[in-house]
């Protein structure tokens, strides 16, 4: 199936490693251009020698969380891309904890993380975006049940997923479509330093795995191969939706 991105240019945050890593691959073996960011100017670099660097893939290190970030982002994407077709946005792990240990300045931060950083994004983007572009947000099953221990995602990435609603209804007569993608438990970095934190990793494994009704963790390929499509002109009737990517885990509809 040809999912029509050939030439087009999207720009992904967060996307060093783990999923978005995995989408940029996917979009690039399909044709597209792609900007990655994340935190660290090394990962980024890697992560861009490993995609094939100029012409299908340049990246800048950002951090979300820096009011500045946003415009120096997307200055970067107009410039390398020349033309911007749409954005993965990867919200970031806000502070782990309940709801009644985590403190009150991290609930701050990860409103300036979850809510503030993505929505900056969105804003710089919107005079550069292409008429048929697309905008993802990587959130977390979290918005439709809640994960032990992860009380301030739980609280946020609800609000930002009608937030994704809303702005779906806003720009839809623009044409421009957005939408998030909900993963579940992928087989990333992240997820193998939680599983070894436990003290018996193959064990944690197993209880994760029996909870999943397709019994088994996600690769990030598939996670990536979902993203790609959706981003594409081959889902131009997808948008205010949330796509799960979960292996079934999600008990809501």
């Amino acid at each position: 199936m040809d999912l029509g991105l050939g030439g087009r240019g999207l720009l992904l945050t967060g996307a060093s490693r783990g999923l978005g890593f995995a989408t940029a691959r996917a979009l690039v073996d399909d044709g597209a251009r792609v900007l990655i960011s994340s935190r660290s100017p090394e990962s980024v670099d890697a992560a861009v020698a490993s995609l094939g660097g100029a012409p299908a893939a340049s990246g800048l290190a950002a951090d979300l969380a820096d009011p500045a970030a946003a415009e120096e982002l997307v200055g970067a994407a107009v410039d390398r891309l020349g033309r911007v077709d749409g954005a993965l946005i990867s919200v970031g792990g806000p502070t782990p904890g309940s709801v009644l240990e985590v403190p009150e300045d991290a609930w701050r931060a990860g409103v300036e993380s979850v809510l503030l950083g993505p929505l900056r994004l969105i804003r710089a983007l919107l005079p550069h975006l292409s008429p048929d572009a697309a905008i993802g947000l990587v959130l977390s099953t979290s918005v439709r049940q809640p994960i032990g221990h992860l009380a301030i995602s739980n609280g946020l990435r609800p609000g930002l997923a009608m937030t994704t609603k809303a702005l779906a209804d806003e720009l839809g007569p623009r044409g421009i479509r957005v939408f998030g993608l909900l993963p579940g438990t992928i087989a990333t970095d992240r997820v193998t330093e939680i599983e070894a934190a436990s003290g018996d990793p193959s064990a944690a494994r197993a209880r994760t795995e029996a909870s999943i009704p397709l019994r088994r963790v996600g690769r990030p390929e598939e996670f990536g191969a979902v993203a790609a499509f959706a981003l594409s002109p081959a889902a131009s009737y997808v948008t205010g939706t949330m796509l799960a990517v979960d292996g079934g885990v999600t008990r809501a509809l």
